[in-house]
């Protein structure tokens, strides 16, 4: 009997339990996304920059399934919140306590088994939704990934079922543990606000430290290695679900102490309700906030490394383009690309060797970059600017001549593509113009040239460099040798083959972390605005305006979603110094993913004030 009473209580209350089935759905979905990347150790192995990878992802499902606990222990509570006046009626009626408890263990388990089951379908999809676009944007084949992972489907099972029947017992145990009375009234009762000046000071003095010392841990990663993921994955996350618990009631305490500003308009309403509600906020916007910098910080890092592509491709090269012997389409694709320099050198091939014309080497000097290996900061371009007075050089240190200067060496090595890879095994020579014209072959030409933007014009010169190859080949005599460097455009897509990889796994968890901090402060709003809708209609009823109504509900609604996104943009902004011994430049167009990431959390507060005025709003007559 009990058990028919229970669905039917459930099919009435069909749109509140839709809002928790689909928030355990996105939460489930997330946590078999990341395990699809975490299990598959031969992907993250052979499409990562870094050595350690392994190790970070099974930190990062440590840090996951501790935030996920916090959801799933609240979500289920929420459910509890929802029957319990139900659930006292019954008992009223003459049922059993214990089997009240067992109506709660089962209806809490049922929920979570069906959410489990779509959770894992929908966590396949998004999973091969999201890669698919990311690879083909990305020209990323990604061998070795599988949306449908046996492994990840086993482990997302085990542990939610673990967790669904843990609080599916907590949840049997708390109504065990009430009177009829208390479940009758468990709507009338206040949240407790606890911001005692004692205990705040000495858990801001906790989080503040245990912050610092991840923090700490982010700016020496190269040095602390994998005890430095480590301390900073458990001091961060349990520093700010510190800060949060300790330090906000006791702001929204003193802020509401402030005489001016509560009674401005409804202020003392607005302040009012966060403040009687900020003892359940806490641990949920404590894990927004993580989720913001794993999601944020994901994205950040993906970005990153994209970026740094062009910058490690630059380190060795001043100039971004090398054409030997340009044909017509050479020609006009160069002139299709905005220069801001460009020159051309004068060279003949023999057998024996390549011979530069002196004068024009002098004469336009190019320029070049000399990295330095110890301090790994990006050098600057300069002007070659050593005198060749002799009238002839050798690179191998030829008879009666001289060696080529370093500096000329690493010219025309690096920006005139005068290498073993371009000539093959010839040796290189600047002669003056009485040796040039001894020498009997046709007159070459190379041009170099730097362009406004070497992103913009990738296909222009992966066009350029298949013809270069073509020609290194009939000097080489070694056809049908892929990009094998010797070029920026040929080193920059090494650099992107090695770092794409890297480059997937963060796009791919940035929005499935972004995807569930969305959903866990929507569930969160929005699962307790039917409470609220009293508190409304009431204000209503004595004459507020309601335009004062929406007023304060947009004021609410931001300052909750401003405070995690602050603190979940800050971590990300020290976090990024975990990869300044990887990155030449770690914070390069870092404003990019920023960007995104308040257009999408500015979304979904938009979303989620529309939803919230549905909700607590009275209609109009």
């Amino acid at each position: 009997m009990l058990l028919k009473l229970s669905f039917s209580s459930m099919r009435k209350m069909f749109k509140d339990y839709l809002v928790l089935l689909f928030g355990l759905t996105i939460s489930i979905a997330i946590f078999y996304m990341f395990e699809t990347l975490a299990q598959n150790k031969a992907f993250l192995e052979s499409n990562a920059m870094i050595s350690s990878i392994v190790f970070i992802f099974h930190v990062g499902t440590f840090i996951l399934a501790f935030i996920t606990l916090f959801y799933i222990f609240y979500a289920t509570s929420f459910m509890l919140s929802m029957r319990q006046k139900e659930l006292g009626m019954y008992m009223t009626l003459g049922a059993k306590k214990h089997k009240v408890a067992q109506l709660m263990f089962f209806e809490t388990f049922f929920i979570g088994i069906i959410s489990l089951v779509v959770g894992v379908i929908v966590g396949v999809g998004f999973a091969q939704g999201i890669a698919g676009l990311l690879m083909d944007q990305l020209d990323f084949s990604g061998e070795g990934f599988h949306a449908l992972y046996k492994s990840s489907v086993i482990t997302t099972v085990i542990f939610y079922v673990a967790l669904f029947l843990l609080t599916s017992i907590v949840n049997a145990i708390k109504i065990s543990s009430k009177s009829v009375l208390d479940l009758l009234h468990a709507e009338e009762k206040h949240d407790q606000v606890k911001a005692k000046g004692g205990r705040t000071i000495l858990g801001v003095i906790f989080a503040v430290i245990l912050i610092g010392a991840g923090y700490y841990a982010m700016f020496n990663m190269a040095q602390l290695a994998q005890f430095g993921v480590i301390l900073a994955a458990i001091t961060i996350t349990l520093g700010t679900y510190l800060m949060f618990i300790s330090l906000l009631p006791y702001l929204m305490k003193k802020v509401k102490g402030i005489r001016t500003l509560n009674e401005k308009g409804i202020n003392s309403f607005t302040f009012a309700q966060l403040r009687f509600r900020m003892g359940n906020l806490t641990k949920v916007l404590g894990t927004v906030a993580m989720l913001v910098a794993l999601g944020l910080g994901a994205m950040t890092a993906g970005l990153s490394f994209y970026n740094n592509v062009e910058l490690q491709a630059s380190m060795f090269h001043g100039n971004d383009v090398t054409i030997h012997q340009p044909t017509e389409k050479d020609i006009q694709a160069l002139n299709n690309m905005n220069t801001t320099e460009e020159n051309t050198y004068h060279y003949k091939v023999d057998d024996n060797g390549v011979y530069f014309l002196k004068k024009d080497l002098l004469d336009h000097p190019p320029l070049i970059k000399q990295f330095n290996p110890e301090t790994l900061e990006m050098p600057e371009p300069k002007r070659v600017a050593t005198d060749l007075p002799d009238a002839q050089y050798s690179n191998s240190g030829a008879e009666g001549m001289k060696n080529i200067p370093d500096p000329w060496s690493t010219a025309l090595s690096t920006e005139l593509r005068a290498d073993f890879q371009m000539f093959g095994d010839r040796d290189i020579f600047i002669v003056d113009q009485a040796h040039y014209q001894k020498v009997t072959t046709a007159e070459q030409k190379v041009v170099v040239a730097r362009v406004a933007d070497f992103m913009a014009y990738l296909p222009q010169l992966e066009k350029i460099e298949k013809r270069q190859q073509q020609l290194a080949a009939s000097y080489t005599g070694e056809p049908g040798l892929e990009m094998a460097g010797g070029s920026k455009f040929a080193d920059y897509m090494a650099y992107k083959g090695i770092a794409s990889g890297t480059i997937f796994m963060g796009f791919f968890l940035g929005v499935a972390f972004l995807m569930m901090m969305a959903s866990v402060l929507m569930f969160k709003l929005l699962s307790s605005a039917s409470a609220d809708t009293h508190r409304y209609s009431m204000l209503r009823k004595i004459g507020v305006r309601k335009s004062l109504l929406v007023k304060s509900i947009y004021k609410e609604l931001f300052l909750l979603f401003l405070f995690p996104g602050l603190v979940g943009l800050v971590h990300v902004l020290v976090g990024m110094q975990m990869f300044s011994f990887i990155l030449v430049e770690p914070y390069t167009k870092i404003w990019l993913p920023i960007s995104i990431f308040i257009v999408i959390y500015g979304v979904y507060y938009w979303l989620t004030v529309q939803m919230y005025k549905r909700i607590v709003l009275p209609r109009e007559a």
